[in-house]
């Protein structure tokens, strides 16, 4: 009985030290190795669209049209008639200044205006007197009945008349101009819109003393946001394919998913000392009011545009050095995934341009790439849609 006993022990410790042996831990692996499952993944095939090219930018709008209103006549604020953020046409009136000392004054200057013209009545009815004499003395001298003399006194005193009327004439010209300006003065009493846009600023109310020397400062500013100018900086560099008329796209953060175009108006001819860059300025036409004055934007300037180049999804790149221009990617050959090595190009929304190392109408893998290895096996979950040409 000891003996069987003793025999089961041994053969219980010898099925022990076989399956802890170092053999049976590496069979355990390859096995697993041997049954690697197949990777699920999502493709897109690469196919030809259009590129284009263009000059990445930043800078800010603000408005092509908008004013300080001031006033030009010293007096006191009697009424006003509009308030901030409402818009005004071109003109309207704005704001009323007391200008009663103005009135008095332009009240004497008609007295004297008329009071010219008066005079002016006076001297042309002596230079008739005086021409009639003239006349009369001329016959009476061919009759020998006047001197010489008299006859060179009445020709003076001709002269001396015409004289006079050339001499009211200016002053009737002087008190005419002085009533102009006098009521061109009272004109600016009343303040009008030079523009037509929205009051972003009041700073008047009524009982202030505007347009004192000095102190002239700004009763209104309005703006015109139907029109806005967006101002950028471009590298010295690209400024070879810069072209007035060229569109610019750009988005602001205050509308994602939201893309605005302008067009390049103005290229300034001189660059830069400071960063060596040129400035550009870009007309955007605002007729619906939603850009803003001040807001910051990124765009670019569209350059050109090129035909049939081979695009891929940005997601299918792996270990892309953007400034080498090289990039990995997978390929699906038929149920197995192939690494490839491509050099890339351009980049645009469409996607990115590959120049070697793909075909068009190739298959790659655009997700599930990161757990895919050289020659897995796969399964395609859903096929994404190609890049937009």
């Amino acid at each position: 009985m000891k003996r069987v006993i003793s025999s089961a022990l041994i053969l219980m410790l010898f099925s022990l030290a076989t399956a802890c042996s170092p053999e049976g831990e590496s069979k355990k692996p390859s096995a697993v190795e041997a049954v690697r499952p197949p990777v699920a993944v999502e493709t897109a095939v690469a196919a030809a669209g259009t590129v284009t090219e263009g000059t990445v930018v930043t800078g800010a709008l603000a408005p092509k049209f908008e004013v300080d209103v001031k006033s030009e006549v010293v007096g006191l604020v009697r009424e006003v008639y509009v308030t901030e953020w409402v818009r005004v046409e071109k003109g309207a009136p704005l704001v009323r200044i007391d200008v009663r000392e103005q009135e008095s004054f332009g009240k004497r200057t008609e007295a004297a205006l008329e009071s010219a013209k008066a005079g002016l009545l006076q001297v042309r009815v002596a230079e008739t007197r005086a021409r009639r004499e003239l006349d009369r003395m001329k016959k009476l001298k061919e009759a020998g009945l006047a001197t010489q003399q008299a006859l060179d006194d009445a020709g003076t005193e001709a002269e001396a008349a015409m004289s006079r009327i050339e001499a009211v004439r200016a002053q009737v010209g002087a008190a005419e101009e002085d009533l102009n300006q006098v009521r061109t003065r009272l004109a600016k009493g009343l303040i009008y819109a030079p523009i037509s846009g929205i009051v972003s600023e009041r700073r008047v109310n009524v009982g202030d003393l505007v347009g004192e020397a000095g102190a002239n400062q700004p009763l209104f500013h309005i703006v015109d946001n139907r029109i806005l100018n967006l101002t950028v900086t471009v590298p010295s560099g690209a400024m070879a394919r810069l072209r007035r008329g060229q569109p610019l796209e750009f988005t602001t953060d205050v509308f994602p998913g939201r893309t605005f175009r302008g067009t390049v108006m103005f290229i300034n001819p001189v660059v830069s000392e400071t960063d060596r860059s040129v400035r550009v300025i870009a007309e955007v036409n605002n007729a619906g009011g939603d850009l803003k004055g001040g807001l910051f934007v990124k765009g670019r300037i569209v350059t050109g545009s090129r035909r049939d180049v081979l695009l891929v999804p940005r997601e299918a790149l792996s270990g892309w050095d953007v400034v080498a221009r090289k990039a990995k990617l997978f390929v699906v050959e038929g149920d197995k995934a192939k690494g490839r090595e491509v050099r890339t190009g351009a980049v645009t929304e469409a996607g990115v341009e590959i120049l070697s190392g793909l075909a068009a109408g190739e298959t790659c893998i655009v997700r599930g790439a990161f757990n895919v290895k050289e020659g897995d096996r796969l399964i395609v979950a859903a096929k994404a849609g190609a890049a937009k040409p």
